[in-house]
């Protein structure tokens, strides 16, 4: 009692638990016999858990049973066998999917993976994988969408009965040869179960491997030009710049153009050094002006021996002098215009001093702006001088008689006038007992004159 489920990643025996579960393996071999499922999908898969087919329409929500084949609509399901009790212990298991209602149609599902116990008494197990189960975890492997559906389709085939030990029901119509799938069950958005989605297939390894490396350099370039380190992803370094490197620390950039100047023109030669210590890094860029040179210098000049190290010369795979000439190169551009030199030949030292034009003008500005503010206020003080002297003219110094002397030191009492009219004023002078205090008229003000007398 076993059937062959021929699938498009291989073939699945299935051996049937008849005494157990009689009705369903009596649907399941009859179904199998009229070739129901032929093209049927695997329209679920969830990984270690189930794999799910058996609806011919594909979308979990069709079927039906061989009985509702034989009498129509009112028995499109059965009921589920629940005795004897038998539950999803292992991988491989194949169960009959319940409706909902405690009923089966066609469809069943394959467990892929142990101890499935939640399933136990919700669906009917009716028989488990005999061969085939390197099939089943191919199956179980396979790339799912979020509704676990294969993004390539995974689909049965062809059944095939080995031993049916149950009579045919009357009516029951058996083809003498599987039927060709209709137009329905192929139409599909997913990838063909037969079409070929190797793109390496006939490709030597060295060939896969080149192209993978091809791939894994384009998203390397593209996450550098993100970061900023590359002006582009398709730029390419120069083909005229030789790269040596395990150069001595002695060896100078005179003596490296002076050697490698035999192959042709070089426009610059730099051993690359420490910026702080001035220290040689041992390795140099050398820029030919024609690329035969160039060529010429990197066949002839590996594993040289140069003040007594053998160098490694290499074409340069380096893009520093070409930062710049990309996308951005317009606004690099426009960066810097804005820059200029600001007294180059006046200056003591040899710094650049780097400013914007617009920060000139705006500085100009504010130094007009301070001068003005300066001339303003130099005018409100100056006013503020004259009505000062003007407001002295008004006062008027009235002397009077009245002078006293107490404790040696003689004072006089002034009395203003003009906007200090009221007030009066103490003028003290210390260490003298007697003075005689006379006043004269100035242009219209009052003065008071002391003069000194003898005690």
């Amino acid at each position: 009692m076993s059937v062959i489920l021929e699938t498009s990643l291989g073939e699945i025996t299935i051996d049937l638990f008849t005494d157990e579960r009689p009705r369903s393996c009596l649907n399941f071999l009859k179904l199998c016999k009229i070739k129901y499922y032929n093209f049927s999908l695997f329209y679920s898969v969830q990984r270690n858990l189930v794999a799910q087919t058996g609806d011919p329409t594909g979308t979990g929500k069709g079927g039906e049973s061989i009985y509702g084949k034989l009498y129509g609509e009112q028995a499109k399901f059965f009921e589920m066998e629940q005795a004897p009790r038998m539950k999803h212990s292992r991988a491989g298991l194949v169960s009959m999917v319940n409706n909902g209602q405690n009923m089966h149609g066609s469809q069943f599902f394959i467990t892929l993976a142990d101890n499935l116990d939640y399933l136990d008494g919700k669906h009917t197990v009716f028989g488990e994988v005999a061969e085939g189960m390197d099939v089943l975890m191919e199956i179980n492997e396979a790339y799912c969408d979020e509704d676990n559906r294969p993004y390539k389709d995974i689909r049965i085939y062809h059944t095939i009965v080995l031993d049916d030990p149950y009579d045919d029901p009357d009516g029951l119509e058996v083809p003498d040869k599987s039927p060709e799938p209709t137009k329905e069950q192929l139409d599909t958005v997913r990838i063909g179960a037969d079409e070929e989605v190797d793109d390496f297939k006939g490709m030597t390894e060295e060939e896969v491997r080149e192209i993978l490396e091809e791939k894994e350099a384009k998203a390397n370039a593209q996450i550098l030009e993100m970061v900023g380190d590359l002006p582009d992803a398709e730029v390419k370094p120069e083909d005229n710049v030789l790269f040596v490197c395990k150069l001595n620390p002695v060896t100078t950039d005179e003596d490296l153009e002076v050697i490698f100047s035999r192959f042709g023109t070089i426009i610059s030669c730099e051993v690359i050094r420490d910026h702080k210590t001035k220290e040689s890094l041992q390795y140099a860029f050398i820029e030919f002006e024609k690329n035969e040179d160039c060529e010429s210098a990197y066949f002839k000049m590996d594993n040289v021996l140069i003040d007594d190290r053998r160098i490694h010369v290499d074409f340069s795979q380096s893009v520093a002098k070409l930062h710049g000439k990309g996308k951005d190169e317009k606004k690099s551009e426009e960066v810097k215009e804005k820059y200029v030199i600001r007294d180059r030949l006046t200056r003591q030292d040899n710094r650049y001093d780097l400013v914007f034009d617009d920060d000139d003008d705006d500085d100009k500005k504010k130094k007009s702006k301070k001068k003005k503010k300066h001339k303003e206020r130099k005018q409100s003080e100056s006013e503020s001088d004259d009505e000062s002297g003007a407001i002295v003219d008004q006062v008027a110094l009235e002397e009077k008689t009245d002078a006293r002397v107490d404790h040696g030191v003689q004072y006089t009492e002034l009395n203003l006038h003009g906007e200090h009219a009221g007030k009066r004023r103490i003028v003290g002078i210390p260490g003298r007992k007697s003075q005689n205090i006379t006043t004269t008229e100035i242009g219209g003000t009052d003065t008071a004159h002391h003069q000194r007398g003898q005690s």
